[in-house]
């Protein structure tokens, strides 16, 4: 398997946990630390600091050290292959839906094509 796939992986798998993508969502607005990250959930500041190291080993965030502070914050690069696969796939899916309303089209226009001569 290629890297890109493997982050791919990586990410998603993330991502399928409600906890992080909420904390992606949040982090998307601000950088925060795990305890400004914690404050919203009933669960402990380990179980975040837990949910963060998953999300940095999925490379959707980092941390930096600023004086006493470590924030988290966002790390695009993985986000942009994401948005590249799936905009991959969803540009597939558009081309059949606009083949399938083009067939449904021509369909009609058959029918009402029948319809008319029928009238006659």
């Amino acid at each position: 398997m290629d890297e890109d796939a493997e982050r791919l992986d990586r990410a998603f798998a993330a991502l399928a946990d409600r906890t992080r993508r909420d904390l992606v969502a949040r982090l998307a607005g601000a950088d925060a630390t795990v305890g400004e990250l914690a404050e919203p959930y009933d669960m402990s500041l380990q179980a975040v600091s837990k949910h963060v190291k998953v999300l940095a080993e999925a490379g959707l965030v980092t941390r930096s050290k600023d004086a006493q502070r470590r924030p988290v914050h966002l790390d695009a690069e993985v986000f942009d292959l994401m948005a590249k696969w799936i905009e991959r796939y969803r540009g597939e899916v558009e081309e059949r839906y606009q083949r399938l309303d083009a067939l449904l089209d021509r369909m009609v226009d058959d029918e009402d094509g029948t319809r008319a001569e029928d009238a006659s």
